[in-house]
């Protein structure tokens, strides 16, 4: 349960079987309380609701009260959220969803609580449903094809915003996959974007990146900073650099690094958030220094620190930093030694954590294909990849999130786009590094058991554009040196992002850029591989 449970007057229980049992044999709904301690929000609710002594003696004696971090439990989440925080969700014993809502003050939760309390007296467990994206056992498939791609790309220019950058007219988002997306297929589209996420989003005083802005002109920010996101956002600027040669992107992903390395390092690994504040944010510089800086939850979030080590170790890749490589390498260790065994990953340092997730099993591979791309490190690497396609993968081709049991709705399939991407994306590149054949076909059929929503999909999800057209045109930059020599860092440099690098430390000295088995440009030194590569329209 979370710190902030003891700060109400609720009698919490935990999530698990008994908390649905004892529904069950009182005869009562549960009251499920979704929060997550970067939220101010869920604090707000916190004092002004659950710690008020009537609402909280009407919520003990009703319902059977349960409080779940979000964070910590990504099953419960993705199944119950009502696509915000803080979420509270009642339920049936069963775990049907009756009714829900997000942040609420006092009288719209009483009205809420009675509005529960006649339908689960008229109806019961029937006034109870299973949510939409539970109800399928498998995403739509179909097949891999360049439109997918196309459609993309006409996604991004149908909803870009020519007037303040960003895709959409409403919230924007930093959409840091959709970044990269662009980079090489809308490059105008993405600097643009950069720079209106650097010039709104970016805490020039502290660093990092606030999670996105309410206003279509990247006005009125959420000040909320997420490990994940910061993460995805330092390699979307350090691509950036890597393709435009501004320095202001890699000063941005470098500023965004000193913040990981400082703010979010928790001696061992990278912590999970740091909590909005819209009044210490706002402040002068010199009351920021006054003041207490929002609450860092420290928990080390494995699929997360996998992120971070991808996003820094391709700042380094680029800029030769020895800072993002050397926390890079310390939060890779910590998540492989604490985190990961016999190739299952545990979701956080917290006791009791989930194995095996999706979610975690994925960001760490992404980690460590990118550590064996840039360092030549690739650890667990195969053995993370080998034992999420023997226990996670369905036999669609798709994978489920977690294990197929669990309290309430957390054993009926769900199979998460997002990670399936950064799952296939890893595999596309461990493929590559390790010449087996057999990742590339579980990469392959992952993509194609979405492909059936491919034409409905908008510029959110672009990653998976991304990853398809990687698996219909494959392309390698093998080095035959092993990594850190002057050949293998210029091809780093020199690489399309989608492009994966091979160091081959049995190699003879020569680096040879593959377009599935056919060599299109090759070179024994630096300026050889420069030369082969600028003149090809690909670079």
């Amino acid at each position: 349960m979370d710190e902030f449970a003891a700060e109400t007057k609720v009698e919490w229980r935990e999530w698990g079987p008994e908390a649905f049992e004892r529904a069950a044999g009182s005869g009562k709904p549960l009251l499920l309380s979704l929060t997550v301690p970067w939220s101010p929000e869920c604090r707000a609710m916190d004092r002004g609701v659950f710690g008020e002594p009537r609402i909280a003696a009407n919520i003990n004696d009703g319902f059977v009260p349960v409080r779940v971090d979000a964070d910590r439990n990504p099953l419960v989440r993705e199944r119950y959220t009502m696509g915000g925080f803080p979420s509270t969700v009642f339920l049936t014993p069963e775990g049907e969803v009756i009714s829900g809502a997000t942040f609420l003050g006092p009288d719209g939760f009483r009205g809420i609580l009675d509005s529960v309390r006649e339908s689960w007296d008229a109806k019961g467990a029937t006034a109870g449903s299973v949510p939409r994206q539970l109800q399928d056992e498998a995403p739509p498939a179909g097949e891999l094809r360049p439109r997918i791609e196309e459609h993309m790309v006409e996604q991004l220019l149908g909803s870009f915003d020519e007037e303040f950058g960003g895709w959409g007219s409403d919230v924007k988002f930093p959409l840091a996959r959709t970044i990269e997306f662009a980079l090489v297929r809308a490059r105008d589209q993405a600097t643009r974007t950069l720079e209106a996420v650097q010039t709104h989003l970016l805490d020039t005083y502290d660093g990092g990146f606030y999670r996105y802005a309410t206003g279509r002109d990247w006005s009125n920010p959420r000040r909320e900073k997420l490990l994940d996101e910061n993460a995805a956002l330092v390699r979307a600027f350090a691509h950036g650099y890597r393709y435009t040669g501004t320095e202001a992107y890699r000063d941005t992903a470098m500023r965004t690094v000193e913040y990981l390395t400082t703010e979010l390092w928790t001696g061992d690994a990278f912590a999970g958030s740091q909590a909005g504040d819209d009044d210490y944010y706002q402040a002068s510089p010199t009351d920021r220094e006054d003041a207490d800086a929002p609450h860092v939850d420290t928990t080390v979030f494995a699929d997360r620190n996998g992120l971070a080590v991808d996003g820094l170790l391709w700042t380094h890749a680029y800029t030769g930093d020895a800072t993002a490589r050397r926390y890079a390498e310390r939060a890779r260790d910590y998540v492989c030694t604490e985190l990961v065994g016999d190739g299952v990953v545990i979701h956080d340092d917290a006791a009791d954590s989930h194995r095996g997730l999706l979610v975690d099993q994925a960001g760490v591979l992404q980690g460590l294909t990118t550590s064996w791309q840039v360092l030549g490190e690739g650890g667990p690497a195969e053995a993370v990849a080998d034992w999420t396609i023997e226990q996670r993968r369905q036999d669609s081709g798709a994978f489920r999130d977690g294990p197929a049991s669990g309290a309430g709705l957390c054993g009926r399939s769900l199979h998460p786009l997002d990670s399936t991407v950064e799952l296939a994306d890893a595999l596309v590149d461990l493929a590559a590094l390790t010449g087996e054949d057999r990742y590339r076909a579980v990469a392959t059929e992952a993509v194609e058991s979405f492909a059936g929503a491919a034409e409905r999909m908008g510029v959110e999800v672009a990653g998976y554009a991304s990853v398809a057209a990687r698996l219909q045109d494959p392309q390698r930059l093998v080095v035959g040196t092993e990594a850190g020599t002057d050949l293998h860092r210029a091809a780093l440099r020199m690489a399309d992002h989608e492009t994966t690098v091979v160091p081959d430390p049995d190699g003879d000295g020569v680096a040879r850029r593959f377009e599935g088995d056919t060599v299109t440009a090759e070179g024994a030194t630096p300026g050889e591989l420069e030369a082969a590569l600028t003149g090809d329209s690909k670079q």
